[in-house]
């Protein structure tokens, strides 16, 4: 149903997405990804590696590696993609937003409600500069 292939919407080293294999309906499973919890007070250690741009809020005082593909979806703000997650089997669970064709591109918001426009953590200082 899934693969990783080049995306376009990404710039950086590896320039990886999720695509979508076949069609997928509107609130379909995608895919199921567990998840290595960790305290944030140790997030500062994680910030030293590249891993920082793939890890997960994960409740108040937790962030996560997601395993799987769940590291691999690229952002946007109108995503075709959504995720729910399970605290207590430790899991992401990925559902088509809306209907998806073969070949697209899977797409979450970063900010984790499809509806959140707010600036992402990696653009903010970018965006309290453009006051000129």
């Amino acid at each position: 149903m899934i693969e990783i292939k080049t995306s376009t919407l990404s710039d950086g080293e590896f320039n990886r997405g999720v695509f979508a294999t076949r069609d997928i309906e509107k609130g379909e499973l995608i895919h199921e990804a567990p998840v290595i919890p960790y305290p944030n007070e140790e997030h500062i250690l994680i910030e030293e590696t590249v891993l920082a741009d793939y890890v997960y809020e994960y409740g108040i005082n937790h962030s996560a590696v997601v395993l799987g593909y769940g590291m691999l979806f690229n952002h946007s703000y109108e995503p075709n993609t959504t995720y729910d997650i399970n605290f207590e089997h430790h899991m992401f669970y990925y559902y088509a937003y809306r209907d998806i064709k073969a070949g697209e591109e899977l797409l979450i918001n970063y900010n984790g409600e499809v509806d959140n426009y707010d600036p992402l953590w990696f653009n903010k200082d970018e965006n309290e500069h453009d006051d000129s």
